[in-house]
């Protein structure tokens, strides 16, 4: 089926789309997207960095000051659980952390294609504005010069008025 192309109409403005055009927005079902994005958001906190420092220091004061039969990793051993732990952490933060900043550049750059659709329509708006605002401006002019100012009116007047007088004149010239 051969595809017809229409012709651009100047009475109205173009690439204007209504709204049930539009394809409405759907709930992402990435759990695990949004999950990133959640985990990320809450290590940007201080609330996280309060407690993450509390549990460290925690950690190391039970380590140093409990008697040695408490302690689940002394000191002697340069802390290799809270280390382990806080690598295995970190390992796992920055992945996430990147997946978290892939889906919001991804975000970004949808809304950045939307606010160019909205500049053009916008820009198609304004054209369409300028070429009603020339029309009216043109039909206006155009209204004006065909319009009997009251100076031509009252030229046009007296020439009428001088005309009759001769033409009463030459009638009151012959009768007599």
């Amino acid at each position: 089926m051969a595809r017809t192309t229409r012709q651009p109409s100047l009475d109205a403005p173009r690439g204007r789309s209504g709204m049930l055009q539009r394809a409405p927005q759907q709930q992402s079902s990435d759990r695990f997207g949004r999950f990133s994005e959640a985990f990320a958001r809450a290590m940007g906190t201080s609330g996280f960095l309060i407690g993450m420092t509390v549990f460290v220091a925690v950690w190391l004061c039970w380590n140093i000051f409990m008697p040695p039969q408490l302690q689940f990793d002394p000191a002697a051993t340069n802390f290799t659980l809270l280390t382990l732990i806080l690598s295995l952490q970190a390992s796992y933060a920055a992945p996430l952390i990147l997946l978290a900043q892939n889906r919001q550049d991804d975000r970004d750059r949808v809304q950045i294609e939307q606010d160019r659709q909205r500049a053009e329509r916008n820009l198609a708006d304004t054209e369409y504005l300028a070429r009603e605002v020339v029309a009216l401006r043109m039909a206006v002019s155009d209204y004006s010069e065909q319009v009997l100012t009251r100076e031509v009116l009252r030229t046009e007047l007296r020439a009428l008025l001088d005309r009759l007088d001769a033409a009463a004149e030459a009638e009151s010239g012959t009768a007599r």
